[in-house]
């Protein structure tokens, strides 16, 4: 007997010791690693208070291990940002110059000249320009889709995709691995199967292998000939196929670009598959020479928790501050960052006029419990808010002056600005702002005291959901 205590006091004294030594290795790496206060206190918490199981949540949710820079596509780039390319107190200087000045600085990319944007709204439209345009490719296609069903709209896509891989054109599919589908993505299945090049983003079935478990990408992007480029917010689902009725309908808005801003996003696309695959894409099938097309100045914008981390988040900051007379942003969803919700709070209190568009019901009920507290600050700041009925629109859009515009991926979420893999274009073009503004502009006004009327139970839970915000 006295022999099973000594065993069972020695079992636990090593007990005791692996749980000390691995909160304390928690704890080391939070401190040389994470930037955000809340967020290390609250690592640091779970795995002092949690034995093992905290070292366990941390090693699988809180540490990232992706690692680009040194698998950057190497290539002799046309569109470096240089720092005398901007001038913002040059005596030909505009009010948005020192706009530009900082996302060069950010970006390293410069803004390029020339190009043609074409707005077009949800899959009825969307998809049958895609499919035009693989069917007419001659040497490249490359699509990322964070979401790509083999249903009623994503069959058409698989088909085109293997005809353009049967007759020599150079086609890589890059799936995001949860987006995707994690356990199946019948999409992968039928691509790999016909021989076309196609990868799952961030996907292991064995959990250690994975980078980072709380990663996507979720970027939506479609590059054909290196001349034409398709991006903005729509995946590849029958969701988005209004025409048809769907159960669950999606309101979307993307994008056709054509002129040199089309290298800058082929770039994007072949860092990204260069990451997964380690295969470069560099010849003139995927990079051939552009020339301007249109009138549209634009710029690629990308973040993800690499080397890009919070790249979009702040090129937004930087809009915020430099804008004039108006601020429009239209998303699916509203949780950003507190810095971003008191820049526009401060806009509205210098007499910018500040609209933040949102659906009136999204599809994540507990985002829209959680947004609750960032639209009241805002309504106390004079922003205005407007709620946008059914069907659910996943849009993402805003504008700056009806002058500059980002377009894109990214939500004004945590998510997006911290954990996604994210693309965004920045486009200088008052004509194409206008248009945008028009977008999304069917809602209702919601009020400071429609706000405050909700009832103490409501309040309870919309703050309690906030403080999942950098969960969600």
């Amino acid at each position: 007997m006295t022999v099973t205590r000594d065993f069972a006091w020695f079992l636990g004294e090593l007990a005791a010791l692996a749980h000390i030594v691995i909160a304390a290795g928690v704890t080391v790496h939070v401190l040389l690693n994470k930037r955000n206060v809340g967020t290390s206190i609250s690592w640091m918490g779970i795995a002092w208070l949690s034995p093992f199981v905290g070292g366990v949540l941390y090693y699988a949710f809180g540490v990232n291990r992706v690692k680009r820079r040194a698998l950057r596509l190497r290539r002799e780039r046309t569109h470096m940002f240089l720092v005398d390319e901007v001038a913002p107190d040059a005596p030909e200087a505009g009010p948005l110059t020192p706009l530009e000045y900082a996302i060069g600085r950010l970006t390293g990319l410069s803004a390029e000249p020339g190009n043609r944007i074409e707005l077009i709204r949800n899959g009825d439209n969307a998809y049958p320009a895609m499919l035009a345009a693989i069917d007419a490719a001659e040497k490249s296609v490359g699509l990322c889709s964070y979401i790509f069903r083999d249903d009623e709209a994503g069959l058409p896509f698989i088909e085109a995709l293997i005809r353009a891989h049967r007759r020599g054109v150079q086609v890589r599919v890059l799936i995001d691995g949860i987006g995707g589908g994690y356990f199946r993505s019948g999409t992968y299945i039928r691509l790999h199967e016909a021989g076309v090049p196609v990868d799952r983003f961030l996907h292991s079935y064995v959990p250690w292998k994975t980078p980072f478990l709380n990663l996507r990408n979720h970027r939506k992007l479609m590059v054909v000939d290196g001349r034409t480029a398709f991006t903005g917010g729509i995946n590849i689902g029958h969701e988005n196929l209004l025409a048809t009725n769907p159960a669950h309908p999606v309101r979307d808005t993307h994008f056709r670009l054509d002129g040199p801003i089309v290298e800058q996003l082929t770039e994007a696309f072949a860092d990204d598959w260069l990451y997964e695959t380690g295969e470069r894409l560099l010849d003139d099938a995927w990079f051939p020479d552009l020339h301007p097309v249109g009138t549209a100045v634009a710029r690629v914008v990308t973040s993800g928790p690499d080397e890009d981390l919070e790249q979009i988040e702040f090129v937004m900051l930087h809009a915020i501050s430099c804008a004039r007379r108006s601020i429009r942003v239209v998303t699916p969803y509203f949780l950003p960052p507190d810095m971003l919700t008191t820049a526009l709070g401060l806009a509205a209190m210098r007499g910018v006029t500040v609209d933040v568009v949102v659906p009136e019901n999204s599809n994540h009920t507990l985002l829209d419990w959680a947004r609750g507290v960032p639209l009241r600050i805002l309504l106390e700041a004079g922003c205005r808010v407007w709620l946008l009925p059914a069907p659910f629109d996943h849009s993402k859009l805003m504008m700056i002056d009806e002058a500059w515009s980002l377009i894109g991926s990214a939500n004004w979420d945590i998510r997006s600005f911290r954990l996604n893999f994210e693309l965004n274009v920045e486009i200088q073009d008052e004509a194409f702002a206008r248009t945008l503004a028009e977008v999304a502009s069917n809602g209702r006004l919601l009020t400071l005291a429609e706000v405050e009327s909700a009832s103490l139970i409501q309040r309870l839970r919309d703050n309690a959901a906030r403080l999942l915000q950098p969960y969600l």
